[in-house]
């Protein structure tokens, strides 16, 4: 397709403080057209919580900016090594916005450059467009609401971090005051395993498998979680290749919980004397 109001293509890198300069290396190369979409600025900032979803207005008015209105066709990637750690929460975060026409750039950037696709360090300059939120409160979760689900079990709860943070062995990065460690009752399922080495999303019926693997049922509800709401995207785009588009994401995850949640609702092998 062409670029232009009926699609946009967006670059939603981040990464930790002091390691790589997501928008300076969206100045220096990216997809021809691309606009850079800024996760630190598209969201709550208001929340002790961190990466919480903006407003439905802040969200039509950031992306409206961006070009993007409710008939345009998204396409996210992102520049990390894995091929892809950003985008589906920006995926998510049009869907849960309201909008269905969104996609994920498979291999990401990394494999954009790897096949030695074009790139330019042009600015993209898109005219701005009008876009309505309506806010789909099926695929997000409170806390209110996992709190209750503990006791419901209505919802199975997967966790995308990797085991060591998971279990409480090792710990979150970059975190001050924040232990490592999970909900009870939830199950793990790292992020990472759902790409291939390339930096590519796996086959459903290897996803399909992964799930099979934990007993995670994909006919039932199910909510997603992480430590704040970034990866447990990933949950929710591997399901939806599998077929199920009604994963839900717990916004505040580990984040909020460890600092709300009852003492006996927190698992974790986490040593104070450690930290």
């Amino acid at each position: 397709g062409k670029l232009g109001p009926g699609l946009r293509v967006l670059d939603a890198s981040w990464y930790s403080p002091g390691t790589r300069e997501a928008r300076k290396e969206y100045l220096e190369r990216h997809v021809p057209g691309a606009s850079f979409f800024d996760i630190e600025e598209c969201r709550n900032t208001e929340s002790p919580y961190e990466m919480m979803l903006p407003s439905e207005a802040h969200f039509a008015d950031y992306v409206g900016r961006l070009g993007i209105s409710n008939q345009t066709h998204v396409v996210v990637y992102d520049g990390d090594n894995l091929g892809c750690f950003y985008a589906p929460r920006v995926w998510w975060m049009f869907r849960v916005f309201g909008h269905r026409t969104v996609s994920v750039l498979n291999g990401g950037f990394r494999n954009w450059l790897k096949e030695g696709l074009p790139v330019t360090s042009e600015p993209s300059r898109p005219e701005p467009a009008v876009f309505k939120a309506t806010l789909d409160r099926s695929l997000l979760k409170t806390y209110e609401q996992v709190l209750e689900n503990l006791e419901s079990k209505r919802f199975q709860l997967v966790d995308s971090r990797s085991q060591g943070r998971y279990l409480g062995t090792e710990p979150e990065p970059d975190a001050v005051g924040l232990d490592p460690g999970h909900i009870r009752g939830s199950v793990n399922m790292p992020f990472m395993d759902f790409l291939t080495a390339d930096g590519f999303e796996k086959t459903p019926e290897e996803l399909r498998a992964m799930f099979e693997a934990k007993k995670v049922n994909l006919t039932q509800p199910l909510i997603a979680t992480c430590r704040k709401g970034v990866t447990a995207c990933h949950i929710a785009l591997a399901a939806y290749l599998c077929g199920k588009p009604d994963v839900a994401v717990y916004d505040g995850s580990w984040s909020e919980w460890f600092r709300r949640a009852p003492p006996e609702t927190r698992v974790s092998q986490w040593k104070r004397e450690k930290a």
